[in-house]
C-alpha cells in the first residue's frame, strides 16, 4: 500500500502527468454533472419509482444493467440517458464487423492514421444515427408505453414537440459524451470511453451500499438476514473474484519462437529465443456485451408489443433457467466470434516469422505453423469462454442464493467487474509508463503491469 501511494505521489510531481490527471478528472466531473440534468417535460421522480418497481419485479434484469452503464441516467431520463452504448455499438459495427466485411473499409484500416481517422469519422456518423433512433424510442416509451402499463403520467406535455425535444436533447447529450471520451483519450490518461463507463459503474457504489444497509434492516446485524458471517463471506468472495479476474485478464499462452542462425561474413546473426504471446481472453468484455444486446432486444420489443410482455417476463427474467442457458450459449458463441476476428493478426505472424527466419521448435514453417497457432488459440478460447460464462452468471447465482439486491450482486461479477478491473489495469499501466520514463519506480517492486492487449 505504501508503494502504491508513493507511486501516485511521484505521478503528481511530474507536471505533464499532473496536467493529464487533472484534465481527465475534469472531464469525468462534467460527465457526472450531465447525468443529473433532466430532459425537459419529464417527471423524473415518478419515472425513478416506476423503474425501481419494474427492476424489483423482474429481479434486476438487463434493464438494471443498462442503467448501471449510464450511471442511473436511464432511470431518470436525463440528457445522458443513452449513455455510451450507441458509441460502443457503432464503433463495433463499423470498425470491427464492417471493416472486416467491406473491402473499402478494410483498405482504410490499413492506410495508417489517416485511414483510421476516416473510419472513426464513419463511426461518429453511425453513433448519431443510433442516438436518434434510441432517443425516439425512449420518448415513445415515456409518452405511451409506461402510462398504459403503470397507469401514470410521466410526460407533462405529450406530443410531437416532446418527441422532437427529447431526440434533440439526448442526441446532443450523446455527442457531448463522445466528445468527452475523445478528449480524455487524446489529452488525458487512459481510454476515454472506458473511463466514462467505469465512472458510471463506480458511481453506483453508494446506491449498492444503501441497498445493503436497507437489507440489514432496522434491527441491526443481530436480527438481519445478512448476518456478520455472511457479510464477511461476501467481502472475502469479492476479493477472491477480483483476484481471479486480474489473473485471467493478465494471463497469456506464450508460444516459444526460435530465430535461425545466419552467418554474414564473419558475423553470426540470430539464434536467440523469444515467444509469441497469445492472450487468454482475447475478446475481453465484448462477448458479454454482444450477448446482452441480443437478449435485451426481446425485452425492449415487448414494451411496444403488449402480447409479448408475459412471455418476456417469464422467460427473460434473471432467475429463468432458459434465459441463463441462452445467455451462456451466446457468450460462448461470441467469444469464438470475437477471437476469430482479432486472431488474424496472430495467424499472419506465421508469414512474418517465415520471412525473418523464425520458427516454432518442432513445427514446420508456413501452413503447419498456422494450424498449430489456430489449434492453440481454439483451446485458449475455450478457457476464456468458460471463464466469461462463470463471471457473467455469477451475480445472478449470488443474488438468488444469498437473497441480496441486484445492485449489490452486480459488483460480484459480470460486465461491470470486468470493465472496472480492466480499465483500472490499463490506466495504471499508462501511469507506470510515464513514471518509468522519468526514472521513477512503478506501482510494484518486481515486474510491470501488463495491459489487456
Amino acid at each position: 500500500m505504501f508503494r502504491l501511494l508513493s507511486a501516485l505521489l511521484n505521478a503528481w510531481r511530474i507536471p505533464e502527468l499532473r496536467k493529464k490527471l487533472l484534465f481527465t478528472l475534469g472531464m469525468i466531473v462534467i460527465y457526472e454533472v450531465g447525468i443529473f440534468i433532466p430532459v425537459p417535460g419529464v417527471n423524473g421522480a415518478e419515472l425513478g419509482r416506476i423503474f425501481d418497481q419494474f427492476t424489483q419485479a423482474t429481479g434486476g434484469g438487463f434493464l438494471n444493467l443498462m442503467n448501471m452503464f449510464t450511471g442511473g441516467a436511464l432511470s431518470r431520463a436525463t440528457v445522458f440517458a443513452l449513455g455510451v452504448m450507441p458509441y460502443i455499438s457503432a464503433t463495433i459495427i463499423v470498425e470491427t464487423l464492417l471493416a472486416n466485411a467491406i473491402p473499402a473499409l478494410e483498405r482504410l484500416r490499413k492506410e495508417g492514421r489517416a485511414g483510421y481517422q476516416k473510419l472513426h469519422q464513419y463511426s461518429r456518423y453511425a453513433t448519431i444515427a443510433l442516438a436518434v433512433i434510441n432517443s425516439f424510442m425512449y420518448a415513445m416509451l415515456l409518452e405511451k408505453v409506461i402510462p398504459q402499463q403503470f397507469h401514470t403520467q410521466i410526460v407533462l406535455f405529450p406530443g410531437m414537440g416532446f418527441r422532437v425535444l427529447t431526440v434533440l436533447t439526448m442526441t446532443a447529450g450523446m455527442s457531448i459524451i463522445m466528445w468527452l471520451a475523445e478528449q480524455i483519450t487524446e489529452r488525458g490518461i487512459g481510454n476515454g470511453m472506458s473511463l466514462l463507463i467505469t465512472a458510471s459503474i463506480v458511481g453506483r457504489i453508494p446506491l449498492a451500499l444503501r441497498d445493503m444497509l436497507v437489507q440489514l434492516g432496522p434491527g441491526g446485524l443481530e436480527q438481519s438476514p445478512m448476518a456478520p458471517l455472511v457479510l464477511a463471506f461476501m467481502g472475502a468472495l469479492l476479493i477472491g473474484i477480483v483476484l481471479i479476474v486480474i489473473f485471467v485478464e493478465q494471463a497469456q499462452r506464450r508460444v516459444p519462437v526460435q530465430y535461425a542462425r545466419r552467418v554474414v561474413g564473419q558475423r553470426v546473426y540470430g539464434g536467440q529465443s523469444t515467444y509469441l504471446p497469445l492472450k487468454v481472453n482475447t475478446g475481453g468484455v465484448l462477448p458479454i456485451i454482444f450477448a446482452i444486446s441480443l437478449l435485451y432486444f426481446p425485452v425492449q420489443l415487448a414494451t411496444f408489443v403488449p402480447a409479448l410482455q408475459g412471455v418476456t417476463e417469464h422467460w427473460f427474467s434473471r432467475t429463468s433457467l432458459v434465459m441463463n442457458v441462452l445467455y451462456a450459449l451466446l457468450i460462448v458463441f461470441f467469444t469464438y466470434f470475437t477471437t476469430a476476428i482479432t486472431a488474424s493478426q496472430f495467424l499472419d505472424a506465421a508469414d512474418q516469422m517465415k520471412k525473418v527466419g523464425a520458427f516454432i521448435p518442432g513445427i514446420r514453417p508456413g501452413g503447419s505453423t498456422v494450424e498449430f497457432l489456430d489449434r492453440i488459440l481454439t483451446r485458449v478460447t475455450c478457457v476464456a469462454a468458460v471463464y466469461l460464462v462463470v463471471i457473467a452468471i455469477l451475480p445472478d447465482i449470488i443474488m438468488a442464493g444469498m437473497k441480496i439486491p441486484s445492485t449489490v450482486a452486480s459488483f460480484f461479477g459480470g460486465t461491470s467487474l470486468l470493465i472496472v478491473v480492466g480499465v483500472t489495469l490499463d490506466t495504471m499501466k499508462q501511469i507506470e509508463s510515464h513514471l518509468l520514463m522519468r526514472h521513477y519506480e512503478g506501482f510494484f517492486k518486481h515486474g510491470r503491469i501488463k495491459g489487456r492487449r
